[in-house]
């Protein structure tokens, strides 16, 4: 069964009486040449997907995985699924909100202890930030998350800090994990098109922040709820320097801040996105 084939489709979701559910963002793909890419190349990992959708990269990680765990919120997909799907009996099911589901409780259940997993996605546009975080604050046992997102959002979440694209969420995933983009995903790869194209990007977790690696924090951070109010802080108004937020966010004087931002090597005139992750792990240790 072709599942990048529109007329396949359209046969699929006419037998099965299915329709888009426009607040969940559905976009299916129908370009044969995107998943064969989103896959491992290493085969006997367990997967770990977000997003049936028809089964399209589902099917291609059956391929190659162990085991392939998936999450679908759209509990009208069912028998669509159990169409496309009834040739991959490693391929199991979960009928559920990702975000709402017992992440570590689950991968503990459905995976073998220390199985090797990585997670792939096709992600709704309007969830792609809180899904990234989710999955790495919980220090799931992932190797690496591979997902397709807005452009946009792929090169805000990719950006380094210290350069202008950096955001909060930038830091955020830089330090939990090494995030590369692989390739652009043109809007005309999807049934519906949306307004704007894609692109995967790929974060290859820190070893120390897996469940794997025996939950250990960084060393240089232990108290991670502060480090990430001194990161919102500092972005909350951006274009100011950081002297000014970071004072009111966080109720310390200026002249702390000052210090503290002297004593790290960053001026004063600085704004947010002018510091690395150093530099706020630096700077994190001077306010602490």
């Amino acid at each position: 069964m072709n599942l990048t084939n529109i007329n396949t489709i359209k046969g699929l979701f006419a037998r099965h009486g299915f329709s888009f559910t426009k607040s969940l963002g559905q976009n299916f793909l129908i370009n044969p040449s995107v998943c064969p890419k989103i896959v491992p190349t290493r085969k006997g990992l367990h997967a770990f997907e977000i997003g049936a959708g028809v089964g399209v990269l589902t099917r291609e990680l059956a391929k190659v995985c162990e085991k392939v765990i998936c999450v679908e919120i759209d509990e009208s997909l069912k028998p669509i699924l159990a169409e496309t799907l009834a040739d991959c009996p490693n391929v199991e099911m979960i009928w559920g909100d990702v975000l709402k589901l017992d992440l570590k409780r689950l991968f503990a259940e459905r995976f073998p202890e220390n199985a090797e997993a990585v997670c792939c996605a096709n992600l709704p546009y309007y969830i792609t930030s809180p899904v990234i975080m989710r999955l790495l604050e919980e220090r799931l046992p992932l190797e690496s998350i591979t997902v397709m997102v807005q452009k946009e959002a792929a090169v805000r979440l990719c950006a380094p800090p210290g350069t202008r694209d950096c955001g909060a969420v930038s830091v955020a995933v830089r330090y939990y994990a090494e995030p590369r983009k692989l390739f652009d995903v043109p809007r005309g790869s999807f049934m519906p098109a949306p307004n704007v194209d894609s692109a995967v990007i790929r974060l290859t977790v820190n070893s120390v922040t897996r469940l794997g690696a025996h939950g250990e924090r960084r060393a240089d951070v232990e108290d991670e709820q502060f480090f990430f109010r001194i990161v919102r802080a500092a972005f909350s108004q951006r274009r100011k320097q950081l002297v000014n937020p970071l004072s009111t966010e966080l109720g310390l004087q200026k002249e702390e801040i000052k210090n503290a931002l002297s004593a790290v090597g960053v001026e004063p005139t600085a704004r947010a996105e002018n510091l690395t992750l150093e530099n706020y792990i630096s700077l994190y240790s001077r306010l602490i």
